[in-house]
């Protein structure tokens, strides 16, 4: 099991468990599952239903091969079209629940899964994905050549989830909200704070638990603060956001 530490753009360390190479073979062959069907439909679909190749028989080579590859693109480019729209995951990763992710903290963007897609060639296409399994085997964060070149990695959404990795907050029945404008925040903000609140709290980094209140005196609007120290405040800032957006 290969742990990831990816560093967010608001310095928080995430820790994620990178994929096994069981887990990105079974979602490559349940991709490939789904793209067989796909040309099987296609086929019945030109040849048996439409008969295509009679209607298009007076047409110049060129033309019908620009018809039957046109036809075909959603196979040729099927990872590169979900892993965008699906934000890192294709349908067979979806499946087994790991997904593409940047290692620098950032989005990956479509130029990332281009990158990738494009090394499919070296990595998946030459020797049967023999590359790929080399490359991922003896990379440290389990990469194969096209994640390296782009910066990604594939990792697990399986991992054991509590409520201390959530932005969610234990709240009593007869709980009393402080401050109305948190709702400012979304619930973005809301997982960046606690995850930096957790981490700064387990170390005793205080110098970032003064930023952390500074900023959310700032965003949040707040005149007056009612607790004595730091850590009561955001403990305090967490749970009214909770409770705002569960009642809601």
């Amino acid at each position: 099991m290969v742990e990831l530490q990816i560093n967010t753009t608001q310095n928080v360390n995430i820790n994620f468990t990178a994929a096994s190479v069981g887990e990105r073979i079974l979602a490559y062959g349940i991709d490939w599952i789904i793209k067989i069907a796909y040309i099987i439909v296609v086929y019945q679909l030109l040849f048996n239903l439409f008969n295509i190749p009679a209607l298009i028989q007076d047409m110049d080579n060129w033309s019908q091969g620009a018809i039957y590859v046109t036809c075909y693109f959603p196979v040729i480019f099927y990872t590169l079209i979900f892993e965008t729209l699906l934000d890192g995951q294709t349908l067979g990763k979806r499946i087994l629940k790991i997904k593409v992710v940047k290692i620098d903290g950032y989005q990956a963007s479509l130029a990332d899964f281009l990158i990738r897609w494009l090394f499919r060639i070296i990595d998946l296409n030459m020797l049967s994905g023999v590359v790929a399994l080399i490359s991922i085997i003896t990379s440290s964060k389990n990469q194969r050549l096209g994640d390296i070149t782009a910066g990604t990695s594939v990792i697990t959404l399986k991992n054991n989830v509590n409520i201390s990795h959530t932005i969610l907050e234990n709240l009593q029945d007869n709980y009393r909200p402080t401050y109305p404008n948190v709702i400012k925040l979304s619930d973005n903000d809301a997982r960046i704070i606690k995850e930096t609140f957790t981490t700064a709290k387990a170390s005793l980094d205080y110098p970032t638990l003064i930023k952390l209140r500074e900023k959310l005196i700032e965003v949040v609007e707040i005149k007056e603060v009612k607790q004595k120290t730091d850590m009561e405040f955001i403990d305090v800032i967490m749970k009214d956001y909770n409770y705002y957006t569960q009642n809601m």
